[in-house]
Order: C-alpha cells, then structure tokens, then sequence
C-alpha cells in the first residue's frame, strides 16, 4: 500500500475506534445501572466482551498502521 492510502485507511480507523470508544462507555453505563438494580445483565455484558475483543482489533490494526507508516 502507498502512504496516501495508509493514511486513508488509518483515518477511517482512528474514526471507528472513537465510536467504539462512546459505544462501550454507553454499554458500560447501562451495565452498571442494571446491577445496581438488581437486573440480570449478562446479555449487556457479553455483547460489552464482544465490542471489547473488537475495539482490541481495531488498536491493533491501528498500530500495523503507524508501523507501516514509519517505513
């Protein structure tokens, strides 16, 4: 890949993980408010596990990037 669509794809992907980033904290929140109400929140929280594992990627992802890019 040349920079330009290094850069691209990196852009797109830093624009994803602030998403990611707002998603989790929002599942997490709502998780939170479920326990202290008693609620069963496994369902919140093996979708949290799940967007965790794929915000992990994306950072991951994100890293190949930037070590393309010092190239």
């Amino acid at each position: 890949m040349n920079r330009d669509t290094i850069s691209d794809e990196l852009r797109r992907l830093e624009g994803e993980i602030v998403k990611a980033e707002r998603r989790l904290a929002e599942k997490e929140a709502l998780l939170l408010k479920l326990k202290r109400k008693g609620e069963d929140g496994s369902a919140v929280s093996d979708g949290l596990n799940l967007m965790r594992e794929q915000q992990q990627s994306r950072q991951q992802d994100r890293l190949r990037l930037l070590a393309l890019l010092q190239q």
